[in-house]
């Protein structure tokens, strides 16, 4: 973006978009450029002045008495930042969910110059009858926004700079808005976490009582956050997730449109009672979070008390881990966080990426911890696998489509896929295996940016990011008629490849990191570890994993993990490599003799496929030398 002073830069933006009819991208944040474009076709004339009545006494009165539970559960922190915003000038305020105006504290003097441009209690301030604002803007695009000077819409709010971040009850509605706006002439650099903040304090209230009929989870990395407006909470109820504060979302790559939807299979192995035996769940990505559960079956239910301080912690490995990143993704070394930072370059200049690699590889771990690092981060994250789809209906799921678009359509129609990730990441898992027929339709919806849901409807402007990942070929997919090759070079701007497990070298601090996570206070005795850190992994990651979880679950706590505890398919493997690892250290195909090929089918109990992996050959090299 443009590094004039605010002022001239959002002056020439003015009258580039207002004057010239020109979009002045770059210039202004996107999020003040849409809102512009919104407010122009809603026919708001710039010049004019916005038409707008306080409403009487009395009507505000009914106003605030529907909207009672949420200025209870808002009033502390109005109080608080009442205090402490009003020496910079600047007040805090409280609207409902359509942006009416409940109540305004702060700087008595910056209350009485807010009044003149009608930033009042009894006023609506959406963006269909005051333009572009923070409030009627973040409640557009349902997240936190800020609208300095004059980005606003209408030129007599120019006065104001105003930071506002929407509400959100447990069940995902919208209740209302808090925002804090100042002088523009000033600079607030910390009004947009001061309202995430209260925001967080607020939604964290909603829970205090429980919800009926819902078991509830509150989760964090960190065990002393347990209890505080940081920690994630998640509502279940018949195996789904029916409730979730922002933090608890978060922690998934969720957002508020899961709610209702997303199953808790999906999220978790372990049942969740295992939160009474051992006070933490290891999620789909291994990690462990610590917590407490309750179950309730009337409103009213007192909250937990968090998890035993006693409990033993559960780390990942150092040398596995992002430097100062607590909830880093004890997958990543060296070399693939080196990865991440060049694929969040270029996913943050609007750029795809795409990412290769074998079945279970960590393919989605990376999208979504790629999707934490970007710019999007606080925007949905909506993955698409485009095998699971079924082929008669990823059209349709994809796409969206209108009501009566087809036989068995939902009345209200629906928004489709594309079109949730407004705004943030849309990741196409297994794009390669996606039905070449729909292919050139998903290639003109990336060139365009634009989409029309099926049976007609109106033309949608699409804004994401877009990261797309297969375990195919996708070159041998071209050469084969099975893939587009426009739409190959139109995903595959940068590429990143995700090694095998059998690819790394030294498996062994993968091995640990991964156990200290999932091992619940067991050990692995030390040729345990080597057993697993020399056997090839063809499931890679996932396989892995998969393994360690069933040797916790086959083991006592607190119990040392012996290799015979390990399957068949493992212990086979450490006696075909020490075959391997007597060989000479070059590597040469020559170097291994055809008594050193026996050796290895041997201790490999005649498994041609472990015997070639220990050795660093393929099967039919094996079998040609051996004749």
């Amino acid at each position: 973006m443009s590094q004039l002073p605010l002022q001239h830069r959002v002056g020439n933006a003015r009258r580039s978009f207002f004057e010239r009819g020109a979009a002045p991208v770059g210039i202004v944040p996107d999020t003040i450029l849409q809102s512009w474009q919104r407010c122009l076709r809603g026919g708001l004339l710039v010049d004019a002045q916005p038409e707008v009545e306080p409403l009487p006494d009395a009507r505000l009165r009914e106003l605030r008495e529907r909207q009672q539970r949420l200025w209870r559960l808002a009033r502390p922190e109005l109080d608080g930042l009442a205090g402490d915003i009003a020496a910079t000038g600047s007040i805090v305020l409280l609207t409902d969910e359509d942006g009416w105006i409940l109540d305004a504290e702060g700087s008595p003097a910056f209350l009485d110059k807010a009044g003149r441009v009608a930033l009042m209690p009894g006023v609506r301030w959406d963006e269909t009858t005051v333009g572009t604002n923070a409030i009627g803007t973040a409640i557009v695009e349902g997240r936190s926004v800020e609208v300095r000077g004059g980005e606003h819409y209408f030129a007599p709010h120019g006065i104001l700079t105003c930071s506002a971040t929407p509400i959100f009850d447990p069940y995902g509605h919208r209740v209302g808005v808090l925002d804090i706006s100042g002088d523009a002439r000033q600079q607030h650099l910390h009004a947009r976490v001061l309202a995430r903040q209260a925001v967080a304090h607020i939604e964290h209230r909603y829970f205090d009582q429980g919800l009926a009929d819902c078991e509830l989870v509150r989760l964090h990395h960190d065990r002393t956050l347990l209890g505080t407006a940081r920690e994630g909470i998640l509502g279940f109820r018949n195996g789904r997730l029916v409730a979730a504060n922002r933090a608890g979302l978060a922690l998934f790559g969720l957002d508020h449109r899961d709610i209702g939807h997303a199953p808790y299979a999906a999220l978790f192995d372990a049942p969740l009672s295992r939160l009474h035996d051992d006070g933490a769940l290891i999620d789909r990505q291994g990690r462990a979070l610590h917590g407490a559960l309750t179950a309730t079956s009337a409103p009213g239910a007192r909250r937990p008390a968090p998890a035993p301080a006693s409990r033993p912690a559960t780390t990942s490995a150092p040398a596995l881990r992002a430097p100062l990143q607590a909830d880093a993704s004890p997958l990543f070394d060296g070399a693939q966080l080196e990865s991440l930072e060049r694929a969040r370059r270029v996913l943050d200049a609007q750029l795809p990426v795409l990412v290769l690699g074998e079945t279970g590889s960590g393919k989605e771990v990376f999208a979504r911890e790629l999707h934490r690092r970007s710019a999007r981060a606080d925007r949905p994250f909506v993955a698409v696998n485009c095998a699971a789809l079924p082929e008669g209906l990823i059209e349709a799921e994809l796409f969206g489509y209108e009501e009566g678009a087809f036989t068995g359509a939902r009345r209200s129609g629906s928004t489709g896929l594309l079109r949730q990730a407004q705004g943030g990441v849309l990741f196409l898992d297994e794009i390669g295996d996606m039905p070449l027929a729909l292919q050139p339709r998903l290639l003109r919806v990336l060139q365009e940016r634009t989409l029309s849901p099926l049976g007609g409807g109106k033309t949608v402007q699409l804004d994401f990011a877009l990261i797309c990942a297969t375990h195919r070929d996708l070159e041998q997919a071209m050469a084969d008629g099975a893939f587009r090759s426009d739409l190959y070079y139109r995903i595959a701007d940068h590429a990143v490849q995700l090694p095998a497990l059998r690819a790394q070298a030294d498996r062994v601090p993968l091995v640990r990191g991964l156990w200290e996570r999932l091992g619940q206070g067991r050990q692995l005795q030390r040729a345990t570890v080597d057993a697993l850190a020399a056997y090839a992994w063809p499931g890679n990651l996932r396989q892995l994993a998969s393994c360690l979880r069933t040797l916790v679950a086959l083991s006592d706590p607190g119990s040392a993990i012996a290799p015979e505890a390990l399957p068949a398919y493992v212990r086979a493997v450490p006696a075909a490599a020490q075959v391997a690892a007597s060989l000479p250290a070059t590597g040469a195909l020559d170097a291994i003799t055809q008594a050193a090929m026996r050796d290895a089918l041997a201790a490999a109990e005649g498994n041609v496929t472990r015997a070639a992996r220990a050795l660093g050959i393929s099967r039919s090299t094996l079998y040609r030398r051996l004749g």
